[in-house]
């Protein structure tokens, strides 16, 4: 596949676009100009050419209507036009995994490039340094005079570093989808839909607070044995459904196996959003005397 895309500064919406491609599997040629011909000798054209059609390999949002934007309002970029082309193809099929991320990654690459704020700053001065900065601290600066093969391979280190960061993006965003899959299986077969039990330790709380509204503790394995944790009132937030029992707070073993007679209990946090046993069985014990408890 011969790809097309401009010569000069680089951004890291033509660039992902790239390397989007580039995860297709097959061979990808990059020829960065800006002559006509050059272009029209190519397969497809990124960034360049004032088309959006995939049919005919274009790939740019630079007409002056724009190539469109999503629900939200967040308008395409080149990027965003070659994910929507082919990200469901490259989360192996799976349209919900491709969705997340648009939506963790994509999206704000585009609005980067279109000139859309999707955060605001709460210090002056201080931004986040965001993957379009570090892709676009490539380019040289001012006082930086590069030979054109010097030029080429900073480019190029842009999009092998885009390419990895896509390819764990996917990774995240696939185990992200499974672990909703399994929760939501959890959620549906709870015997008591005030606990969830999970059998592996799989981000959970995306599905717990969206659509378990009776839900007030999730029990899941640890390293150290089993811990049941308190379901937040919002994803983000500190503030808990129910918190584990006030005389339990920042105890460690001995002392809370005293108090709650769960000879393998480890320890509960401070703040009363976590405690520890060792086997299923006393964390299970733990939860009965949360739910007993009745702290608001």
């Amino acid at each position: 596949m011969k790809v097309a895309t401009h010569s000069g500064s680089f951004h890291a919406d033509e660039v992902f676009a790239l390397a989007a491609l580039a995860l297709l599997g097959e061979p990808v040629e990059i020829v960065r100009t800006r002559d006509a011909a050059a272009m029209a000798a190519c397969d497809v054209r990124v960034d360049v050419g004032f088309a959006s059609d995939p049919a005919t390999g274009d790939f740019d949002h630079h007409q002056r209507e724009g190539a469109g934007e999503r629900p939200n309002g967040i308008r395409y970029a080149s990027f965003g036009l070659v994910w929507r082309e082919y990200g469901a193809r490259l989360c192996g099929g799976d349209e919900a995994v491709a969705e997340r991320v648009d939506r963790s990654l994509v999206q704000a690459v585009d609005a980067n490039d279109t000139g859309q704020a999707v955060v605001a700053p709460v210090l002056d001065g201080v931004r986040p340094m965001t993957v379009s900065g570090v892709i676009g601290g490539l380019n040289p600066t001012w006082e930086e005079d590069l030979a054109p093969e010097e030029e080429r391979a900073r480019f190029d280190e842009a999009v092998a570093l885009a390419r990895r960061v896509l390819e764990r993006e996917i990774a995240s965003a696939t185990a992200a989808q499974r672990a909703v899959r399994l929760v939501s299986d959890a959620v549906a077969s709870a015997g008591d839909p005030r606990v969830i039990a999970l059998d592996r330790d799989v981000p959970w709380k995306e599905v717990v607070v969206g659509s378990a509204p009776d839900a007030l503790f999730v029990v899941y394995p640890k390293r150290q044995g089993w811990g049941l944790e308190a379901v937040p009132r919002a994803l983000g937030s500190f503030e808990n459904r129910r918190d584990l029992p006030e005389e339990w707070a920042g105890l460690d073993g001995p002392e809370l196996a005293r108090l709650t007679g769960v000879e393998d209990a480890l320890f509960c946090h401070a703040k009363r959003f976590l405690a520890v046993a060792r086997t299923r069985e006393g964390i299970a014990e733990l939860a009965a005397q949360a739910l007993a408890d009745g702290a608001a």
